[in-house]
């Protein structure tokens, strides 16, 4: 049987002297704050254990991370004729373009980049006002983590509501294609706040964990969505879920992962665990330059890799 723990142990070892490196997301004030000397990591197996090492018991701004629970809630609702609001490719552009959204009529090229998860956000908000869509949400991770202590950080939601131009222009530009049925304020509204979710790298882990064991969670037996469901949204994860990155971390990591620009990665090796990674700082294409080395090592020392070890 592999020591997770030991492995765990050593790749914080190994990467300690490198902690701090990449840039924090300077563009949310908030996120500007964080200090980028921090590293936590967590496995939460489907056999029911749990392995952290380092700052993994600290909660951050998972951000888009948040895009991968939302669109399960989508899927929810409306089934498979949500895409046809959100495509299902990789984008090949920044994940804040707006050039590629006009030039595809407004309908965003995957739900992981933020006009994708707006226009989701936006199918989330169905039949409720903002703040109900918000609590929908909130419930659900809860459900999925096993833990009502999960909460939204409001300086951040606030934070994001004050700078976020560009996904205001993002909305307005699906609204005016007919891909919006909410006023842009209340979309945004719901978007700001789910990407503020507060999560530690434990709380991360176990939440993914329907994702690694077939649509349900093996802890509490509950059931989220169909295994078909489950593995679909891995692949949208392995495609899609790192912007302009997305290959380049499966080809150096191999796993299904949904990244955010609070230093947050959460990944899925199915059947065997989901795992959660955070360290703040960026790099270029805005996905946690430390967090993405770790999960390679990971990939590398226990074979996990969905393509072979």
């Amino acid at each position: 049987m592999t020591d997770l723990q030991a492995i765990l142990d050593d790749i914080h070892a190994e990467l300690s002297p490198r902690i701090g490196e990449g840039k924090v997301a300077d563009y949310i004030p908030e996120l500007a704050k964080i200090d980028p000397n921090q590293f936590g990591m967590a496995i939460a197996t489907v056999n029911g254990d749990l392995y952290s090492v380092g700052d993994a018991a600290i909660p951050f701004s998972i951000q888009s991370i948040s895009k991968v629970f939302m669109l399960t809630l989508a899927l929810g609702k409306v089934g498979e004729s949500l895409w046809t609001r959100v495509g299902r490719e990789p984008s090949g552009t920044a994940f804040n373009s707006i050039v590629q959204l006009e030039r595809e009529e407004g309908i965003p090229r995957n739900p992981f980049i933020n006009a994708g998860a707006i226009a989701i956000s936006d199918v989330v908000l169905a039949g409720h006002a903002p703040r109900e869509a918000i609590g929908e949400l909130l419930r659900f991770v809860r459900y999925v983590a096993d833990d009502e202590t999960i909460t939204i950080d409001d300086k951040v939601a606030r934070s994001e509501t004050q700078t976020g131009y560009r996904n205001l222009a993002l909305a307005n530009f699906m609204r005016a294609y007919g891909n919006l049925d909410h006023p842009v304020e209340h979309v945004l509204g719901v978007y700001f706040h789910q990407c503020a979710l507060s999560m530690s790298c434990q709380q991360l882990a176990k939440a993914g964990l329907y994702l690694a064991a077939r649509g349900s969670n093996p802890i509490t037996g509950h059931s989220v969505v169909s295994p078909k469901r489950a593995r679909r949204i891995n692949a949208l994860m392995l495609t899609c879920g790192h912007y302009d990155g997305s290959g380049d971390f499966a080809y150096h990591v191999g796993l299904p992962g949904k990244s955010g620009v609070g230093g947050g990665i959460m990944a899925v090796a199915p059947g065997i665990g989901s795992i959660a990674v955070w360290s703040p700082g960026l790099n270029k294409v805005g996905n946690s330059q430390l967090g993405a080395v770790a999960l390679e090592m990971l990939a590398a020392r226990t074979g996990w890799s969905v393509f072979g070890d």
